[in-house]
């Protein structure tokens, strides 16, 4: 690439980036209560988010081979406790992947 191009590329992400950050703030302003789709959305979207990665982390889980999933149904009952218990998804993510990567690097 040319000077000229990468400085056309940098500018148009920084432009993309500022987009997507601004956007939401100019169209639905903080005096103003949201409509009622984007309230939905923000009530269903978290627990499908959770359920479509719950299904693509078990995607490839065999039981007849290897550790037979035994370290992911730990996992799954961490973040079933967390979650639970704290109610916060990012935590109950978080604590999943460690108890997971934790059990793959030193038990299994």
């Amino acid at each position: 690439m040319t000077l000229t191009e990468q400085m056309i590329t940098i500018g148009m992400v920084v432009l993309g980036t500022m987009l997507t950050r601004f956007l939401p703030f100019l169209i639905f302003p903080a005096g103003k209560p949201a409509p009622g789709y984007i309230r939905y959305l923000g009530k269903v979207l978290p627990p499908a988010v959770f359920g479509l990665l719950v299904i693509y982390c078990l995607k490839n889980v065999n039981v007849f081979t290897g550790s037979h999933g035994i370290p992911e149904l730990i996992s799954i009952a961490v973040v079933t406790g967390l979650h639970l218990w704290k109610r916060q998804m990012l935590l109950s993510i978080a604590g999943g992947t460690i108890c997971y990567m934790l059990l793959v690097q030193t038990i299994f």
